[in-house]
């Protein structure tokens, strides 16, 4: 069972004859959800960038004709639609991150828990993980390690990166995790995989996440029609605070001085929250599930 997915069919309100977008759709846990619950003039356009999870899409999904499975980035949402001659949307999902597919194929370089080639990339093409640690400046991998893993640490592992590399490349995944592991205090080893924030920083980087990210967002919202709803499942605080702040700047109405007696500006509220407080995994989740005990839920209606 995917991540929040009996909240999320809750929070996007499914209509039986809408068209509906899942910009991450993976193996399709939560399409199929949505697809349940359209009638015969509905809709399903399932997008994903990786080259396996559009070949699990088609497969899947290939022979139901209201599914258009499309390969592409979810921040291409509104060339996508055009592209497929859709108008508007009544409803996209959104679910950021790595897939639980990619974490556990080992050769796809994403776990520091399984040796194998260290890339990281979700498309399948471009610049790997690897190239960035054996290639970028002290001072850009300690920004990439600071800012995108929020780690505490990231001087001492850029500088432990940069010993490493001057003896041999750095290739694999269990290999960096050993060099993050020792330039760790050894009184903090203990507390979580010290690899787990550099593997998300670099995986945030290989992708571009939090760039696709805010173009996926504007893109979504503005591919929206009146009354419909864009829902987003996050797994950290970067992406959660991202998202956090663009639908209060949707919501966000008159910008007029406080002390303005009338409003000049004219300004009005261009979304609703659906979810006033992310929703989170319940107990039974939990336990089934481990991988959700960071997920959050955030929903947003279009009023105009």
């Amino acid at each position: 069972m995917p991540v929040l997915f009996e909240q999320t069919m809750q929070v996007l309100a499914v209509k039986a004859d809408g068209i509906y977008l899942d910009g991450t759709a993976g193996g399709g846990g939560h399409s199929s959800g949505i697809l349940s619950q359209l009638g015969e003039k509905g809709r399903l356009i399932c997008v994903d960038q990786d080259p396996d999870a559009i070949s699990v899409l088609k497969e899947r999904f290939g022979r139901d004709e209201r599914v258009t499975v499309y390969p592409s980035n979810f921040s291409a949402i509104p060339h996508i639609i055009e592209d497929l001659g859709i108008e508007a949307l009544d409803g996209v999902l959104l679910d950021i991150g790595v897939s639980s597919h990619q974490l556990d194929c080992a050769e796809r370089g994403f776990s520091y828990h399984q040796d194998a080639p260290l890339d990281m990339r979700m498309s399948q093409s471009g610049q790997t993980a690897a190239d960035l640690v054996n290639t970028l400046s002290f001072q850009e991998l300690v920004r990439i390690l600071a800012v995108y893993g929020e780690e505490k640490f990231a001087k001492q592992i850029a500088r432990a990166i940069e010993r490493e590399r001057e003896k041999t490349p750095i290739t694999s995944t269990l290999q960096l995790a050993e060099i993050v592991k020792s330039a760790y205090p050894a009184a903090k080893r203990h507390d979580k995989h010290p690899a787990r924030k550099t593997f998300q920083a670099l995986r945030i980087a290989v992708n571009g996440e939090l760039d696709r990210l805010s173009e996926g967002l504007d893109g979504a919202f503005d591919s929206l029609r009146t009354d419909g709803r864009l829902a987003v499942i996050t797994f950290h605080s970067l992406e959660d605070r991202m998202v956090k702040q663009r639908m209060q700047h949707f919501c966000q109405g008159c910008t007029c001085p406080k002390d303005f007696p009338v409003c000049v500006c004219g300004k009005k509220p261009a979304g609703m929250l659906v979810t006033r407080k992310p929703m989170t995994a319940d107990e039974q989740e939990l336990a089934e599930n481990p991988r959700s005990r960071s997920a959050k839920l955030r929903c947003i209606k279009k009023l105009r």
